[in-house]
């Protein structure tokens, strides 16, 4: 399956792109996206992130299907 990774603020400076095409197993979760974009780019667990896909905030348990668009949102803060 392809999907496209956007990324925003940390995500993208960690990562070095604004976004990533890539091939997942069917089933996949975000759980199991996460941990492997932690195994490849260590520095991401520093950080508690979020994740959306098409738009809309996901959970850990949800399923990522084929064409999915999967943004990584970094924490916010400002004043």
């Amino acid at each position: 399956m392809q999907i496209q990774v956007l990324l925003f603020g940390i995500t993208r400076d960690i990562i070095g792109e604004n976004k990533l095409s890539l091939t997942i197993s069917s089933g996949i979760t975000v759980k199991k996206l996460k941990q492997q974009l932690e195994l490849q780019y260590a520095e991401l667990n520093k950080y508690n992130y979020s994740v959306a896909i098409n738009e809309a905030y996901a959970e850990n348990d949800t399923e990522i299907n084929n064409s999915d668009t999967v943004a990584l949102i970094p924490p916010v803060s400002g004043g």
